[in-house]
């Protein structure tokens, strides 16, 4: 923070110094991110919660349970890594929360009950489909307050110029795709455990060891997740970029004004 470097520091010091900030303190507001909504607990949280939804989807009071878990973690993940540094009133979170965790539960109901009388191979998916198209729901619910007054935007070096809802939406679009692996999981490691499991379940391995199931299924997801979850997230860059001409008009005349040679603005899509 000061700008100076401690005596004997060497250059790889630093620059673990730097990874270790970043990960840690959001980008825009300097606030240091709660522990579990940081990107290093993606694989360890989400392969528990997503071990337990595989594992237990048979019977809907399960299936409630476990994707009300899964969405509260995403609606956590979604705030901690927002983008912007516009204060967020307890009223707008908690109805940004209950409005997203409720539309993804019911999502993810809806899509069980079109599988009852499908072979159990496709109730395996029903959680990755379930929170595919829920976090389609979560995201943009979490982060409304940013498509409604827009995200700070910024020219190649850092000078603040004003804020976009045109920026905003194309951040949350960027992260829907990119940020949340369950999007691709049908074309993706992800998709893997439900396919191996269904095929140990009719050993006799698992019959005589059945307590084996869960455990088996967090790690076969954290497996995949080591891979999927860094494969996805760089799918864009985390300071994405768009040209001035597709900004507001009234953003666009605002920075005309400051600067009429940009073309490119910049901003922090969030995670």
């Amino acid at each position: 923070r000061a700008g100076t470097v401690p005596p004997g520091l060497t250059e790889d010091q630093l620059w673990r110094a730097k990874y270790i900030y970043d990960s840690a303190f959001h980008p825009d507001t300097g606030e240091k991110m709660i522990l579990i909504g940081r990107m290093s607990a993606q694989v360890p949280m989400n392969m528990t919660i997503t071990g337990c939804m595989l594992t237990f989807y048979r019977t809907t009071p399960a299936v409630l349970f476990w994707q009300w878990v899964n969405q509260s973690f995403n609606a956590i993940v979604n705030y901690t890594n927002r983008s912007g540094d516009a204060p967020i009133t307890p009223s707008q979170l908690g109805t940004a929360y209950v409005s997203a965790t409720t539309g993804a539960v019911v999502t993810a109901l809806g899509l069980k009950s079109l599988t009852k009388h499908l072979p159990a191979i496709i109730g395996r998916y029903v959680p990755f489909a379930a929170v595919a198209a829920a976090n389609c729901i979560n995201i943009p619910l979490m982060r409304q307050r940013e498509l409604k007054l827009g995200i700070p935007i910024t020219d190649e070096n850092g000078k603040r110029l004003g804020e976009s809802t045109a920026a905003a939406q194309k951040a949350i679009f960027q992260v829907v795709v990119s940020g949340h692996w369950e999007l691709i999981s049908f074309s993706s490691p992800p998709a893997i455990p439900p396919v191996i499991m269904t095929m140990l379940e009719k050993r006799a391995f698992l019959k005589r060891y059945p307590y084996l199931n869960a455990p088996l299924q967090v790690g076969l997801v954290g497996l995949c997740l080591v891979f999927a979850t860094p494969l996805c997230c760089a799918l864009f860059p985390q300071k994405s970029s768009m040209p001035v001409s597709s900004l507001e008009p009234e953003v666009q005349a605002q920075i005309q004004e400051k600067d009429p040679w940009l073309e490119t603005v910049y901003f922090n899509k969030g995670l």
